[in-house]
């Protein structure tokens, strides 16, 4: 039992967030490029913003945080994807998932600490109405589907609209779109391959996604894929958070220290004291 606890505590998110420093190979300096620059609404940026390597230079080392959710069909490869990443494990027999899950990835990105807390969702429909519960406040949406099925292909557009309801009153969330199990397509033949890789395309030009053709099995594309993900998140976090010190300098500079109008009370009427009841 000790083992298996002690195991637990080593693999625990918030263990995770919490490392003095991240692992080497979750180490980012550079900004990864997109799978395909004519399958991508992001594949324009290529390098973090200006702005945001000036403020890493001298920001706080504090935890920031991410919140990726993973969605799509039952059986597609959702949970395979994220322990093959944070674990380095391949399992083909994993369960399907209940509810949801969740890993936290801890990486450095130009030296600042960032951390992808990732929720694996359940692709079972019974499980749906817990699953959107979750969707909420989503930095980003992962939507997944099988290569080898092309009609979990056609069925993200139904998790895409769930999925953008759920975060229509905050910032919209980056989305990508996610193609597992490609190394099943080399027994399908190379004309397979290239309908698949087609009509993903079009599908991630009318979700407005990135699109990813990766396997869990090899894990080609999984680090690739991954790295793109945090670098992006990171980017727009730090945008995100020099805007709110700069809202708050104006406030604080001009609103709060500025008068307000007094009013001038309303005369009272008064009785006479020669009035009478």
């Amino acid at each position: 039992m000790s083992t298996i606890r002690a195991v637990d505590v080593e693999r625990s998110p918030i263990r995770a967030m919490m490392r003095a420093e991240a692992e080497q190979d979750r180490k980012l300096a550079s900004f990864p490029v997109a799978f395909r620059n004519d399958a991508s609404p992001y594949s324009g940026q290529t390098d973090f913003k200006k702005e945001v390597r000036a403020a890493c230079r001298n920001i706080e080392r504090m935890p920031r945080l991410a919140k990726i959710v993973f969605i799509g069909d039952c059986a597609v490869g959702k949970t395979c994807l994220i322990n093959r990443f944070c674990k380095r494990i391949f399992d083909c027999n994993y369960k399907s998932t209940i509810g949801v899950d969740f890993e936290v990835e801890r990486f450095d990105v130009i030296g600042v600490p960032f951390s992808l807390q990732m929720w694996d969702t359940a692709g079972q429909e019974r499980f749906r109405s817990i699953a959107t519960s979750y969707y909420r406040g989503a930095d980003a949406l992962v939507v997944v589907f099988d290569m080898s099925n092309l009609e979990t292909l056609s069925n993200t557009r139904q998790w895409m609209n769930e999925a953008m309801a759920a975060n229509s009153r905050g910032p919209k969330p980056l989305v990508f779109l996610v193609g597992t199990k490609k190394d099943l397509m080399v027994a399908t033949g190379p004309a397979y391959l290239k309908l698949v890789e087609a009509r993903a395309k079009q599908m991630s030009r009318e979700l407005g996604a990135e699109l990813w053709l990766l396997s869990s099995c090899t894990g080609d594309n999984v680090l690739d894929f991954f790295f793109r993900l945090t670098a992006l998140n990171f980017d727009r976090y730090i945008l995100g958070e020099l805007e709110r010190v700069t809202a708050r300098e104006k406030k604080f500079g001009f609103d709060l220290v500025s008068p307000k109008k007094l009013e001038k009370p309303k005369p009272t009427a008064s009785r006479s004291s020669n009035n009478c009841c």
